[in-house]
């Protein structure tokens, strides 16, 4: 029962901030590219300001998931970099938090070209 719930609270919140994307692409005359960054910075902001950690721990991967939650784990990293190296840290905290997501993200596009071909339009 416990995976259950847990599994309906990341849908949910991740529902949710899928939703409140959609709305802003719908309603406003912003670029679906725009949006994204706007969720980044989002991520960084509510994760500087120790408001996005609450809802990690509330919807676990419904909340890291999305792209506000990779704006997170680059508040995190940088935060915890600095912690750890000083004014160094700024420069390589972002980096090492968010490099696996990066790697995979560029590893599986690459092994998606080799099995599809694009149509240019």
């Amino acid at each position: 029962m416990e995976l259950f719930l847990s599994v309906l609270k990341a849908f949910a919140i991740g529902g949710l901030l899928c939703v409140a994307a959609q709305i802003l692409i719908d309603r406003t005359q912003l670029s679906p590219a725009r949006i994204l960054v706007a969720f980044v910075v989002a991520g960084v902001l509510f994760g500087a300001l120790g408001l996005y950690g609450p809802l990690v721990q509330f919807a676990g991967r419904g909340a890291t998931v999305p792209l506000s939650g990779f704006g997170y784990a680059i508040a995190k990293g940088v935060k915890e970099a600095v912690d750890r190296d000083g004014l160094y840290g700024i420069l390589t905290g972002a980096l090492c938090a968010a490099s696996g997501g990066t790697c995979a993200a560029l590893l599986l596009g690459f092994l998606a070209s080799l099995i599809f071909r694009g149509k240019p339009k």
